[in-house]
């Protein structure tokens, strides 16, 4: 039988469910700040990484159905060559609204654009589809707003954050080509790799409509479940075999992070680094980067490290500190009762 594990935990979750290979999260990259803040009305939540010394940024949409905002601002033929914060939310559009409140938080302290009239915080935000799954006695229309995104702020330290159920990843679920009802909680992950005085980390919501595996074995972790709801199905093995399953409508799913590292890039390479960030989710999900999915990455640089940069080794390590927060997401998400009956974790899956 399914049940849920609220306290189950490392080293308690079965050995289907690794540990993240490398410990850390995204603030172990100088110069960043993250936290989180999560609905009680509704699951739902919304995370923040700030850079209140500016960072260059870049980002990488590879899904077809992406939710985003501020993204012009980083083509490396524009302007701005820095931004202060990163947004992940739930919610839908509506949830974009939480950036406003990022915005409002940086003001009030100072950080921003020098347009010589004044600071204009440079906040992009990228939002993921959260409305499906809900509890007994959730207010459906409750999302991420202004108000939440400036809680995100007060929240935010360069202690490691949450992963799990919390933040944008509160409401996020996986393995939904086979309907909703064989689906598994998704979650908000943390990892970060170390290469000599390098650093990469990573922060990623997972609310994939593929499968979450583990990347060194090709196991499936999470994801669409069998029809008695009692083993793992393996999506990408059922279409392959001729199986069709309900599909959902475009844009209801996404997984959407940050990868940042302490070293001084350009903003073309940031691009790079996001680019590359996206062959860890391809390992980490499967499938990836499909028509129902708004995939998106960011790329941060902080700088803190001086040095020339090797971007062909931080591209690597941008890939499997993408892959290493997947998989945290899911090894650290709890099973939920919601309105359609137990949405289980992979923790609450019998080895």
């Amino acid at each position: 039988m399914l049940s849920a594990h609220p306290t189950c935990n490392h080293p308690g979750v079965p050995s289907t469910v690794p540990s993240p290979h490398t410990p850390g999260s995204i603030v172990d990259v100088t110069g960043l700040q993250a936290g989180h803040f999560t609905l009680h009305e509704r699951l739902s939540g919304c995370s923040v990484v700030l850079a209140p010394q500016g960072a260059v940024g870049a980002v990488d949409v590879r899904g077809a159905a992406p939710g985003t905002r501020e993204t012009d601002v980083l083509d490396p033929a524009n302007l701005v060559d820095k931004v202060h914060a990163i947004v992940l939310t739930g919610g839908s559009a509506f949830g974009l609204d939480a950036a406003t409140g990022v915005v409002r938080w940086l003001d009030e302290h100072g950080i921003g654009f020098e347009t010589g009239h004044g600071r204009v915080p440079i906040v992009p935000a990228a939002v993921l589809f959260d409305w499906p799954v809900v509890r007994p006695g959730d207010k459906p229309k409750a999302h991420p707003d202004a108000a939440a995104g400036y809680a995100a702020c007060q929240a935010a330290s360069t202690s490691p954050p949450a992963s799990g159920n919390v933040g944008a990843g509160a409401g996020a679920s996986v393995g939904k080509l086979f309907g909703l009802q064989r689906s598994m909680k998704g979650g908000i992950g943390n990892a970060s790799v170390r290469v000599g005085p390098w650093v990469v980390g990573a922060m990623v919501a997972c609310n994939a409509v593929g499968d979450v595996i583990d990347p060194t074995t090709g196991r499936v972790l999470a994801g669409a479940r069998t029809s008695d709801g009692q083993h793992l199905l393996d999506t990408q093995r059922a279409l392959l075999a001729g199986e069709r399953g309900s599909r959902p409508l475009s844009g209801t799913n996404t997984t959407i992070g940050v990868v940042a590292t302490n070293t001084s890039l350009s903003k073309a390479q940031a691009k790079r680094l996001a680019m590359s960030a996206h062959d860890g989710l391809a390992r980490s999900i499967r499938p990836a980067h499909t028509t129902l999915d708004g995939d998106t990455l960011f790329a941060l640089a902080t700088g803190t490290h001086e040095g020339p940069a090797d971007l062909m080794l931080l591209s690597v390590m941008a890939a499997e500190a993408t892959a290493l927060a997947t998989v945290d997401a899911i090894a650290q998400a709890r099973g939920i009762e919601t309105v359609g009956g137990m949405l289980p974790a992979a923790c609450d899956l019998a080895a």
